[in-house]
């Protein structure tokens, strides 16, 4: 299993593909690893070297004490593409992986060739409703927040249609370290970046859910309506877009690093 190691965090990663195609980076939501990327491995892996990763206090990556912040996790990409000798990379990152790719795009432009950022939004919920998560995760358990998760990720059509892959993404949320999670709920929960989004100066793709009640269409219609060089696309999907509606977000994808 690949690991960078630095002084405060162990970053799990999988990069495929051939260095000397174009790498795109794919960057997770909360509560998942870098599995819920699985359905576009196949669509982008001829075109592109593919680096995926779990966030830290995800998947295999460690869980380091404290609360997080997106700048934080921001670091731990650069950091990934430093010892992985990426100077420049595509960009694609969900919800929380998503607020990092707003992160990277104003802070670190010439690392960035395109952006996509998807179900996603510059502010997610308020203080309370994330207070209130992190305090059920550490008293119940992953458990406990799970079936309520899959219900907001997925539309009723979706769950009904394809109930091994909704069965999958809810293993996902119950794999996850509750501390891991409680500190990535943090990161969210201090993000704001509403008045910073004219500062990202990389050509940026948005993908909002139609179905979405955590990062509606409105939210994304907000940040392609307040950044220089955006394009907006609407998929048939709620949060997980890249699952439920994963023909149209790979098409959408490919055309944008096209």
């Amino acid at each position: 299993m690949p690991f960078i190691e630095t002084e405060t965090s162990r970053t799990h990663y999988l990069l495929e593909g051939t260095a000397s195609s174009p790498t795109l980076v794919f960057s997770n939501s909360l509560g998942t690893n870098l599995s819920m990327w699985d359905p576009q491995t196949a669509a982008f892996s001829k075109k592109f070297q593919l680096l995926r990763y779990d966030t830290r206090g995800h998947g295999n990556s460690s869980v380091s004490p404290g609360s997080y912040s997106i700048g934080q996790l921001g670091k731990d990409v650069l950091a990934l593409l430093d010892e992985l000798h990426l100077d420049r990379v595509h960009f694609c990152g969900l919800s929380m992986g998503g607020m990092i790719g707003m992160w990277l795009g104003a802070n670190a432009p010439n690392r960035l060739n395109k952006l996509a950022l998807c179900s996603t939004a510059a502010k997610i919920g308020t203080p309370e409703m994330w207070n209130t998560r992190i305090e059920t995760v550490r008293k119940n358990g992953m458990k406990s927040i799970a079936h309520g998760v899959m219900e907001r990720w997925f539309t009723p059509a979706f769950r009904a249609k394809d109930p091994l892959a909704v069965a999958a993404c809810q293993r996902m949320v119950e794999g996850t370290n509750p501390e891991g999670y409680a500190a990535c709920c943090a990161a969210v929960r201090d993000f704001d970046f509403r008045e910073h989004l004219q500062g990202i100066r990389v050509p940026m793709l948005v993908m909002s859910g139609a179905h979405d009640p955590a990062t509606t269409p409105s939210d994304g219609r907000f940040l392609t309506e307040r950044t220089l060089d955006s394009r907006y696309v609407e998929l048939n999907a709620a949060h997980l877009s890249n699952i439920e509606d994963r023909d149209e977000f790979n098409a959408a994808l490919a055309k944008h690093l096209a």
